[in-house]
């Protein structure tokens, strides 16, 4: 973490100077509609820009208390470590580091028996763990850092929409009526104007309402039902994941919680007639408790405390579009309203991929919105926040289809018969686990991807797919660390050089690309960095040479790795890495140890591009198609 740049400052260094507070909280850049996990990940993000004027406003009368969707996937993790709170997380955190499978017993199968126990995400798949905890302390960890953001932002509680109104002009904003949930008639109603407009506002979402748009897909007909409970168990796994597939009473998985006591129970109830809803059930907790005690037989569960639960219909609904433009009319207007998460794709909970990918929107979302209210790109750029994340989330509902639906059947006795084969339904997880790692995400070329021609010299960086860190040391303090964690949830771009055995000698391959990055008028540092804002304000290079930390020497970097910055002029020293011996990145990341390369890397994480380093003008003529001159 560096602070101190501009002057020296007690206290807590995440405490960011605060900007000047806005004029009217009727007239904003961005209003989001929804504090759940998609709409607080956009927030927190936008709250970092002093001169974007952020709102976020939510129907329930306060923060989240308790959670309902609380597994967090590595890929969310690494995004937590652009926030700055995964630390926090891990600390708090239950660990899914193993899971285990369960099927009748072949000698009696009224009774259950373990038959497999794997790793939860296979090895090397992340530098961080698939965590699970209580959704209520990630809405915390991002409503601290909103706190102490410039904008210092908070949510306005106790509004719901209830209308909204797209002008048919195009530089027109967008206007939104606000009510408190319990006023009548017309009572109290406030007019929003906003330049753009995000619902994340849930399943029954206002905004989306207001698009015309609607949740295309369909039910399982398969009643669920979850409880967090505290009880005495002598299952032996009930502090691991564990799918448990019984010969007639249904099926069962079990999430261990934080806390070392609390545990998640996802059981199977009864199949729903064609035009029937759950709630006709009239199912209670006690019903899940006996019936999650016949699952488990011969084992005990003696429920002590039930601190929360809930049953639910298995379906999968989505949205043709997550923006206000009609399918055709890309070229000629450009979005103005958006929405994320559950507003524009539903699943079943048991893959542990809601929040995820709500999250994911928003983060790709967010950084796109910051750079046209900012003027570094163009509104058009908008046009591919739903042509990514709706392909990604069509993804996300086969998927869910087909894991619910193995997950749902009986365990088959014997080839021929119906039902899933318990071997098979492992090795399927296996398979999946990539998907629901959240790491198996791939944007295809676009104006924001570019080809993967050069790809060869960094296979571990595919294009298109997220920036996987692994480990360097820091050349200037010899501190050991990930990559990847150099970069935080600011906007910027990352560009990673990765040098070849020329090192950093004045005429090797590296020295001359910085040259021309700091010196070419075409270079995208020169040409779309702002006027008057430090070298890495918009595009923050670093390096990585492959010779030991203690043979090389800060003094002879290329001056664009060693910059002058802040208003005292002083270096920064976090520019440049040397390959960890005992855990080399270009074994790792199959980085080509002859020519080097550069890694262009999105604000989002997501690798945009892989070229030589000799590709100056392939990266300028890249990013003069997605950023405008500064």
């Amino acid at each position: 973490m560096q602070f101190h740049l501009n002057g020296f400052h007690t206290g807590d260094p995440a405490l960011m100077p605060a900007a000047a507070p806005c004029e009217s909280h009727d007239e904003v850049d961005v209003l989001i509609v929804g504090c759940g996990p998609a709409g607080l990940t956009l927030a927190a993000q936008l709250s970092r820009f002093p001169a974007i004027r952020t709102r976020i406003v939510e129907q329930k009368s306060g923060p989240l208390q308790l959670g309902q969707a609380d597994g967090i996937a590595c890929r969310t993790m690494e995004m937590f470590n652009a926030f700055g709170f995964a630390d926090r997380v891990m600390k708090e955190a239950y660990w899914v580091n193993e899971t285990t499978f369960w099927k009748p017993d072949e000698a009696d199968a009224a009774r259950i028996a373990r038959h497999g126990r794997i790793r939860d995400t296979e090895e090397g798949l992340s530098e961080f763990p698939h965590v699970i905890l209580n959704q209520a302390r990630v809405h915390d960890f991002y409503l601290e850092l909103m706190r102490q953001s410039p904008t210092r932002l908070e949510p306005d509680y106790g509004l719901r929409v209830v209308d909204l109104t797209v002008p048919e002009d195009p530089e027109a904003r967008v206007t939104v009526r606000l009510q408190p949930v319990d006023a009548t008639g017309d009572e109290g109603i406030e007019t929003i104007s906003a330049r753009y407009v995000v619902g994340c506002d849930g399943a029954r979402s206002q905004v989306r309402k207001g698009l015309g748009r609607a949740l295309e897909g369909e039910s399982a007909n398969q009643a669920w039902g979850v409880m967090d409970v505290l009880a005495y168990s002598d299952f032996p796994d009930i502090r691991l994941k564990s799918a448990i597939h019984s010969s007639h009473d249904g099926n069962i998985l079990i999430i261990p919680r934080e806390g070392g006591y609390l545990v998640r129970f996802y059981i199977e109830l009864d199949k729903l007639g064609a035009d029937e809803r759950v709630s006709a059930k009239n199912i209670t907790v006690d019903r899940l408790i006996a019936a999650a005690q016949r699952i488990l037989h011969p084992y005990t569960l003696d429920v002590k405390e039930v601190a929360w639960w809930s049953v639910y219909e298995i379906g999968q609904r989505l949205c043709d579009k997550f923006d206000d433009v009609a399918a055709g009319d890309e070229v000629t207007r450009n979005p103005r309203v958006f929405i994320a998460g559950d507003a524009c794709h539903t699943h079943s909970p048991k893959a542990g991929q809601g929040m995820n990918v709500s999250m994911q929107d928003t983060f790709n979302l967010g950084w796109k919105l910051a750079a046209v209210l900012q003027g570094q790109a163009g509104p058009d750029l908008l046009h591919t926040y739903s042509a990514e994340r709706q392909a990604i989330a069509r993804e996300l509902i086969d998927f869910d289809r087909a894991f619910a639906k193995m997950f749902s059947a009986k365990p088959r006795k014997a080839d021929g018969d119906e039902g899933v084969d318990p071997a098979e339904f492992q090795r399927y997880f296996i398979k999946q686990g990539r998907f629901t790692a959240g790491t198996a995400t791939h944007y295809p070329p676009s104006s924001l991807v570019g080809p993967d021609r050069y790809q060869p010299l960094a296979l571990g960086f595919p294009v298109g797919m997220r920036f996987h860190s692994a480990p360097v040391i820091r050349l200037a303090d010899a501190r050991p660390m990930h990559l990847g964690h150099v970069a935080q949830a600011d906007g910027r771009w990352r560009i990673y050089l990765f040098a070849d055995r020329g090192g950093m000698t004045p005429d090797a391959a590296l020295s001359r690309l910085c040259h021309a990055l700091e010196t070419n008028p075409a270079s995208p540092l020169l040409r779309h960095t702002p006027k008057g804002q430090d070298i890495d304000a918009l595009f923050d290079v670093r390096a990585v040479f492959q010779s030991r930390h203690d043979t090389l020497s800060m003094d002879a970097l290329p001056g664009l790795l060693w910059p002058r910055k802040g208003r005292y002029g002083l270096r920064d020293y976090e520019k440049a890495f040397c390959a960890d011996p005992a855990a080399d990145i270009y074994d790792l990341r199959g980085i080509d140890r002859d020519h080097g390369c550069m890694v262009l890397v999105r604000p989002d994480q997501f690798v945009a591009h892989v070229l030589p380093l000799d590709g100056h003008d392939a990266l300028a003529q890249f990013m003069a198609g997605i950023l405008n001159a500064g």
